[in-house]
């Protein structure tokens, strides 16, 4: 199971994460979030990590230009558009993207098996608050293109196996405290998702 580890903030949350087992770390560019960076010292992490490392940026309301110019800034690969985006918005990204789904009920999860997902529970602070989705909502369908967040830890991770989902997405669920993570935690999440995967 692909494993992310969102609300990156310092380099050694960084290497905490990929040292347990990550597969990619998120650096959240909403400014209004607690786990807010920016562009630079993002970037000061990213040129310090692995070239195997795939790096998410969190975007929410932001422009085309505003997109790509944080991207080059970061050094990030991949833009995850943690809003409702009109399509001239996305074809104007110089840089791969992955749409959030914020699910309020099970009608959004009805997804365009062709694309990849990260479906989340809608909060209106935008992600990392912890709360979950129902799984009973993705009973009976093909998971295998999602990546799910909201709510995960350590001890409620296993309730993902036979669901298919692709990947999982944390953050407030392996931190000590706000922005700062916890390397117990993170090592289990890691333990865990690869648990699910056997």
């Amino acid at each position: 199971m692909f494993v992310k580890i969102c609300g990156i903030t310092n380099i050694k949350d960084a290497t905490d994460s990929l040292n347990s087992g990550a597969d990619a770390l998120g650096f959240v560019f909403y400014d209004k979030s607690p786990r807010y960076i920016n562009p630079q010292k993002a970037q000061d992490i990213i040129s310090q990590l692995p070239p195997f490392v795939r790096c998410f940026g969190l975007f929410v309301n932001h422009t085309a230009d505003e997109i790509n110019d944080i991207s080059k800034i970061s050094g990030i690969d991949t833009a995850q558009l943690h809003f409702n985006c009109e399509k001239a918005l996305k074809e104007k990204l110089e840089v791969k993207y992955i749409e959030v789904i914020r699910a309020k009920h099970p009608d959004d999860i009805v997804l365009d098996h062709d694309k990849f997902y990260i479906v989340d529970s809608f909060v209106d602070e935008y992600g990392g608050q912890g709360k979950r989705l129902k799984l009973q909502w993705f009973e009976d369908q093909d998971n295998s293109k999602i990546i799910l967040a909201g709510g995960l830890t350590c001890d409620n991770l296993h309730q993902l196996k036979g669901y298919g989902f692709c990947g999982a997405d944390v953050s407030s669920g392996v931190e000590q405290s706000v922005g700062q993570k916890d390397p117990q935690k993170l090592k289990q999440f890691c333990d865990n998702a690869r648990a699910i995967s056997r």
